[in-house]
């Protein structure tokens, strides 16, 4: 019995030994790679102005949610950036109608599964903008964390000169992906995310285009979201971008 707890004694330790080597060599091979050391310094750096910058304005966001690929509701709204980098929203729509139900006991049974599926894919549909929020803009702390474990990649993008394409992995949750196009002198142009809510397969992709406001900060002008296991595509434009 003695023989036996020492030996898994001794197994414990080699184990955390081996955990510790390869934590110790991830951050010594992203410290010997001075070329990803400054991108990934460029971008948090840029991140966390723009996210300063974006305080100062306010804009108009327009979301169109689509299931199947027919448009099911347009909504707009007057945003502002918080002081804590979250957008504070006022809705610009007027409010629905009150409409009386009719029909007797069948019209307003089929009302309630109306609506009840109406609602299934509002919580869905927030769900996933609540999953977005984390990884559009990117956060400094979350690129730093990343970078510390090794999992940032740098390439040239193909086509275009004076690009190149950051490639992070494992950025908010264990097997994402965020992939950002980066301009010289222009910071992040476009993103692509493969992600996922609580189970990897219910995948969420999106994409997203950035713009320059005149003489401020970048913003993400486009973003097209798609929750594939509902077949659910969320397009949010921003524009109008006005400095407060």
């Amino acid at each position: 019995m003695k023989r036996s707890t020492q030996r898994d004694f001794r197994t414990g330790v080699l184990y955390l030994v081996g955990l510790l080597v390869i934590e110790c060599f991830t951050a010594l091979s992203a410290a010997q790679n001075p070329e990803l050391q400054q991108k990934v310094a460029q971008v948090k750096e840029a991140a966390a102005r723009n996210k300063q910058a974006l305080a100062q304005y306010t804009w108009v966001e327009q979301v169109t949610i689509s299931v199947k690929g027919e448009e099911k509701k347009q909504e707009h709204f007057q945003v502002r950036g918080g002081s804590d980098g979250k957008p504070q929203k006022t809705s610009l729509d007027p409010p629905p109608s009150a409409e009386s139900g009719g029909g007797g006991r069948h019209g307003r049974l089929k009302e309630h599964v109306v609506e009840k599926k109406k609602e299934e894919y509002k919580e869905y549909a927030d769900q996933i903008k609540g999953l977005v929020q984390q990884y559009v803009p990117p956060e400094k702390n979350l690129l730093e964390q990343a970078y510390r474990q090794g999992n940032i990649t740098v390439g040239p993008e193909s086509g275009a000169p004076g690009q190149y394409r950051m490639v992070i992995s494992n950025y908010v949750k264990k097997g994402d992906n965020m992939s950002l196009v980066i301009a010289k002198g222009q910071g992040v142009v476009s993103l692509s995310i493969a992600s996922y809510l609580n189970d990897p397969k219910d995948a969420v992709n999106v994409s997203g285009q950035f713009s320059a406001i005149p003489g401020g900060p970048n913003h993400v002008s486009q973003q097209t979201i798609n929750g594939v296991s509902k077949q659910l595509t969320i397009v949010v434009q921003n524009s109008n971008y006005q400095h407060l």
